[in-house]
């Protein structure tokens, strides 16, 4: 039986299962009692769901969860990949504000140092007594800090991993972040696919994955390609994969709620679903674009409250991490650049932002803003075009086609526009006339007002939260990495606290560092690293160990701390 036939019985089972209790019941609880929160994060995916409109989309897991949720319909990423974004959603901070802009850092061989106050929100659940767990996929461009998470798990969504709160202790509130590769652009290789270099086994083993696990449920003849693609075979038929790989991610989402619930944690959890950007697709990933940027975003509460609504308001990524926090009823530090959308006492946006940088080893940088219905755009590197080689991108069906056409001279001027420089040195769309955003307005002197206010938004934007690529970025890599080399975290020590009757203050002298630390005993020393947020009981005759990690610099060394190593 193929995974997404399981799914399928399992969501018969839960399928119109309505969540008992209600919002004011709810509010009444005490406040010790804190939800569970689960967040499930899809790749390359805009929204492409039945529950948003998408009348193509088979995706009844996903669409029982908007059902019984709030579907937020303007929700958009920062960036339009992966890597920026996940710094973003994991810390509720804008990328370039702190460095983590261009994808990847590790092409460039470093890693971001953010400011010293800024911490990953989960570290932050922990801090406030939560158990935190993650599978596969970090890519936050600061590192994999060991103080984030007591389980991470590296698999790609087997069974026991999209039950990832089994990994975790008993008798803590959790929160789990439940990832899901498989609607990946790199899923789209199709027959013909030559994955050159180290991309050959690669590209194979995606082939034998989609064999054994992705069914065919989507016609090709009824795709409808947009604008800026040919209408060919080739470029139907790679859409059309793009919905089968949604349809077995849809799949996964049905078995981790149909886990939930055999574990009778259903109405104890608070269950958010989105994707990481928009489509995986050229034009699309990578760009800042609504096919981009534009992702779904449905929050469903244990207590059922907002069943059913959908909301219009503009929610950026910055504000999941601040959001999160919310919900755990932990409060949010003033570094955070986003608001939280969940709360009561929520501010509407009037605006969304976002970026483009480097690209691999293809530099570029462009700007947005976005209100509800226009998007600005500014291009910094207009002499360049918008389309050049890049290898990982290229090997697929889409890209070919486009490639081919340039090169022929068979594409139209839409299509052909992205292959030419210089580009327009500023955008602007009315994404309700054009949703495509091919119509660009910046010139027309009806829309003068609106040009003017856009861009003042996004001055006004980049004045608040920096720009780290407004300087070349080896003076950025300068200036975080000093000559090129890596910062080491300082060790940390150890102090008795005054009358505390054997407790241990841990500190680093490494500005920003967390510390996580264990007991030690001679029979086992394999205990895992707790986080160090408060002065530590150490029972006689026990050493404790500690090492300490700031975001981007290099993990300490482990000291050993007994009686006698303790001031």
């Amino acid at each position: 039986m193929h995974l997404a036939e399981f799914a399928s019985m399992l969501l018969l089972a839960i399928g119109l299962y309505v969540i008992p209790g209600s919002a004011a019941a709810m509010d009444n609880e005490s406040e010790s009692v804190r939800p569970n929160i689960l967040l499930i994060v899809a790749e390359d995916m805009s929204s492409r769901v039945g529950a948003f409109g998408d009348l193509l989309a088979q995706t009844p897991a996903i669409d029982v969860l908007a059902a019984q949720g709030i579907r937020f319909t303007n929700a958009f990423t920062v960036s339009g990949v992966c890597a920026p974004n996940r710094s973003a959603l994991i810390t509720g901070v804008y990328p370039q504000s702190m460095g983590t802009q261009q994808m990847r850092t590790v092409n460039m061989n470093y890693l971001a140092v953010p400011p010293p106050q800024v911490k990953a929100f989960p570290e932050l659940l922990r801090a406030a007594g939560y158990a935190t767990a993650n599978t596969v996929k970090t890519d936050y461009q600061f590192g994999e800090p060991f103080t984030i998470w007591d389980a991470n798990i590296g698999n790609y969504g087997t069974a026991e991993d999209l039950a990832l709160w089994r990994q975790l202790p008993d008798g803590q509130p959790w929160f789990a972040m439940i990832n899901l590769m498989n609607s990946h652009e790199s899923r789209l290789v199709s027959e013909s696919t030559v994955g050159k270099g180290r991309w050959k086994d690669f590209v194979g083993g995606v082939r034998r994955f989609r064999a054994d696990n992705v069914r065919r449920v989507t016609d090709a003849a009824e795709v409808v390609a947009p604008p800026y693609y040919p209408d060919t075979p080739e470029v139907r038929a790679s859409i059309a994969q793009h919905y089968d790989n949604i349809h077995f991610i849809d799949s996964q989402v049905g078995l981790a709620l149909a886990n939930l619930q055999a574990d009778g944690l259903a109405d104890d959890t608070v269950v958010i679903f989105t994707t990481d950007h928009g489509d995986g697709l050229p034009r699309a990933k990578r760009s800042v674009y609504d096919s981009g940027l534009s992702v779904p975003l449905v929050v469903r509460y244990p207590d059922g409250r907002g069943s059913g609504a959908v909301e219009r308001r503009l929610v950026s990524f910055v504000d999941l991490a601040p959001s999160i926090l919310g919900l755990a009823g932990v409060p949010v530090p003033a570094f955070v650049q986003g608001r939280d959308f969940l709360g009561a006492d929520a501010v509407p946006r009037d605006y969304v932002f976002a970026g483009r940088d480097r690209m691999d080893l293809v530099p570029d940088r462009v700007r947005a803003v976005r209100d509800r219905r226009f998007k600005y755009m500014r291009n910094y590197m207009q002499d360049l075009p918008y389309f050049r080689p890049l290898t990982f991108r290229d090997m697929f069906p889409i890209m070919r086609v486009l490639w081919e056409g340039h090169e022929q001279g068979t594409l139209n001027a839409v299509q052909n526009a992205y292959f030419v420089a210089p580009r327009p040195a500023e955008e602007l769309y009315d994404t309700t006339a054009d949703p495509f955003e091919i119509h660009n307005l910046a010139d027309d002197a009806d829309y003068g007002e609106v040009l003017e206010r856009m861009r003042g938004a996004m001055a006004g934007w980049m004045a608040r939260v920096g720009d780290w690529s407004s300087v070349p970025e080896q003076q950025m890599i300068e200036r975080m990495w000093p000559g090129g080399q890596q910062p080491h975290t300082g060790e940390p020590q150890g102090e008795w606290l005054a009358g505390g009757d054997r407790q241990v203050v841990l500190r680093s002298a490494t500005q920003g560092a967390s510390i996580g630390y264990r007991m030690v005993t001679d029979r086992d020393g394999s205990e895992q690293w707790a986080l160090y947020s408060g002065p530590v009981s150490l029972p006689q005759g026990v050493a404790l160990e500690a090492k300490a990690i700031r975001y981007g610099y290099a993990e300490s060394a482990v000291v050993r701390l007994t009686d006698q190593e303790i001031q």
